[in-house]
């Protein structure tokens, strides 16, 4: 992978609220959040100097995640706690679509993607640990991160993929053949394949990635698809996932209870659909951490972060 051109955040805006931990952009620039106490709030006015505007649009009672927004001014929320929600941003209602799949409670809901034919598509990052003990899930190791579908109509998810390590962003790729899966303790990318001859089929999209991937977002068909790297690699860590599973067990157990702060390492990377990076961007030393979302909005990179109180606001790349 090429070496990283500097990320510089130019502005950070506080929203009143504890861990925007995914950013999506409207079609007006403004960026919609999500925070601990559960508020879904809409941040406008990032383009100009002056102050930016918060709005709170909902409140999903649980720890909302992964944010998509959907063409009938309505907005589907993966919740930690509460599941794969819908919220009418119009009047800030909120309805459970999905709490539990193949007869457990979904306890770790992280990023959804809407298919055009009304499906839904989401990612669940471990059947084990829950948001509060994300680390834990990390150090164990788990491999117990899904891939789920939500037909239309039905409040039962199908499980397309099992197995994964700590299964987080979700992208589709710009004609809707397939997904694409951040797979966060195991630094890549995987490809789900929704139509052609490997419909049903899983592969590699991009491994051996310089950080952990986190939330994925794309703007546009034709845009790329942006990576949030929550972290950077950590060798320790690598060693231990080939360790015996008692004894990531029991590291995980230590883990959980251990003072956290992320490092001031933070990046982003945008791929096109063949798998080739097209942007990565890095900084070393930064006042803004754990960068868990990435978004790009009139000409600027919107950051997000479960770490932090407000977001980041960057100059996007220059297209190539």
């Amino acid at each position: 992978m090429d070496r990283p051109t500097e990320l510089v955040p130019r502005r950070y805006v506080a929203i009143g609220g504890l861990g925007p931990e995914d950013v999506v952009a409207d079609a007006r620039g403004r960026v919609l959040t999500g925070v601990e106490d559960g508020r879904i709030l809409r941040v406008d006015g990032l383009a100009d100097s002056g102050e930016a505007r918060v709005e709170v649009l909902a409140e999903t009672r649980g720890r909302p995640l992964g944010l998509e927004l959907l063409p009938d001014n309505a907005l589907l929320v993966c919740d930690a706690r509460r599941g794969l929600l819908r919220v009418d941003l119009a009047d800030g209602t909120v309805r459970v679509l999905a709490d539990s799949a193949a007869g457990e409670k979904l306890r770790f809901c992280s990023n959804a993607v809407a298919l055009p034919d009304g499906s839904v598509c989401f990612t669940v990052s471990s059947r084990r640990h829950p948001l509060e003990y994300w680390i834990g899930d990390l150090v164990e190791h788990t491999a117990t991160g899904r891939l789920l579908r939500l037909a239309p109509g039905s409040g039962t998810p199908e499980v397309l993929l099992d197995g994964l390590q700590f299964a987080n962003g979700l992208a589709a790729s710009a004609d809707g053949s397939f997904l694409v899966v951040a797979e966060t303790s195991a630094y890549r990318l995987t490809r789900y394949w929704l139509t052609g001859p490997r419909a049903g089929q899983s592969e590699p999209f991009a491994e051996d990635l310089p950080g952990m991937p986190d939330n994925l977002w794309r703007g546009a068909p034709d845009g790329p698809i942006w990576v949030a790297l929550a972290g950077p690699r950590v060798p320790p860590l690598d060693l231990l996932h080939r360790a015996a599973p008692a004894v990531r067990r029991t590291a995980a157990r230590v883990a959980v209870r251990a003072p956290f702060r992320p490092t001031g390492t933070i990046g982003v990377l945008a791929f096109d659909d063949t798998g080739t990076v097209v942007h990565h961007l890095a900084r070393r030393h930064s006042g803004f951490r754990m960068v868990t979302s990435v978004c790009e909005t009139g000409g600027r990179l919107i950051l997000g972060s479960l770490w932090e109180r407000g977001i980041a606001v960057c100059e996007a790349p220059v297209p190539k």
